[in-house]
């Protein structure tokens, strides 16, 4: 993984980083996509481009629309989501990382056992804090079947950071986690230095149930997490690495390898699609 530029080394696939009224995570979620060898356009909610050239997406973090009714929703509604939705089906990638992960939540893409809203993400809940939450957390990987994950192992830890005020997953679905957790769509949780899982603050930093952090659909290539990975793309962005060596700063940081499992599964399975 470079530092963004490509060098003119071929790509593995190009992927679209959708920005919506609101996002502001889209500059440094394509750089860590271009480190990990892709091709990254920002395009805007509104776009008239064809998004079926597109080998995958990633819906950055942010507040879009202001975070107006609820987190996510009203992004959910603009027609592009429609084509995200229809390009995913087949087999197209697609990440979102904090308000990214509230908008598939509201399109019912994940937990996507139905073609309907089955969960939400509430309002967190902490002992100290009411609203908005800004830490490091670290996660456990706990399945590597998603897109995002499939060049890692069962039981990593990554050390990557919160920033968000409703981040809870939660649902009334009697019987949903239990099926997401035995199906491996439960991706992340938040878990100890040490990988210990806890659902107990502050090892779980918003009250999610199961101490859940990423879900991904049925079928793998989509997965909605609240921590941001863009942001512990490189050494030099996490606390305690930031005083090495230049070399040592300027390496892949602990959120890289799911930009680089996104990259290595459009180039292994892009010609199911192109």
């Amino acid at each position: 993984m470079d530092d963004g530029a490509n060098g003119g080394d071929e790509m593995k696939g190009k992927v679209a980083v959708i920005m919506f009224p609101g996002s502001n995570c889209e500059e440094e979620t394509a750089r860590a996509c271009r480190a990990a060898g892709l091709s990254a356009d920002i395009l805007r909610w509104n776009t008239r481009e064809d998004l079926s050239s597109y080998d995958g997406f990633v819906l950055p973090g942010g507040w879009s629309y202001e975070d107006r009714i609820r987190a996510g929703v009203i992004a959910s509604k603009d027609s592009i989501m429609k084509t995200v939705k229809e390009e995913s089906i087949k087999g197209k990638p697609v990440l979102g990382t904090c308000n990214g992960a509230q908008v598939l939540i509201e399109t019912g893409m994940i937990p996507g056992v139905k073609d309907e809203l089955q969960m939400a993400l509430a309002a967190n809940i902490n002992p100290f804090i009411s609203g908005y939450y800004c830490t490091w957390t670290s996660l456990s990987v706990c399945s590597t079947k998603c897109a995002f994950t499939s060049g890692m192992k069962d039981g990593d830890v990554m050390k990557v950071p919160i920033a968000h005020g409703e981040g809870r997953f939660t649902t009334k679905e009697d019987g949903l986690v239990k099926k997401l957790e035995e199906s491996g769509q439960v991706v992340l949780k938040y878990c100890s230095s040490d990988g210990k899982i806890s659902d107990e603050f502050p090892t779980n930093p918003n009250g999610s149930v199961n101490a859940i952090a990423g879900i991904c659909n049925p079928e793998g290539n989509v997965l909605a997490m609240m921590p941001h990975p863009e942001r512990a793309a490189w050494n030099r962005q996490v606390p305690g690495l930031e005083a090495k060596p230049f070399k040592e700063m300027s390496a892949p940081g602990p959120g890289s390898p799911m930009f680089s499992s996104m990259a290595d599964y459009i180039e292994k399975e892009g010609k199911k699609w192109r």
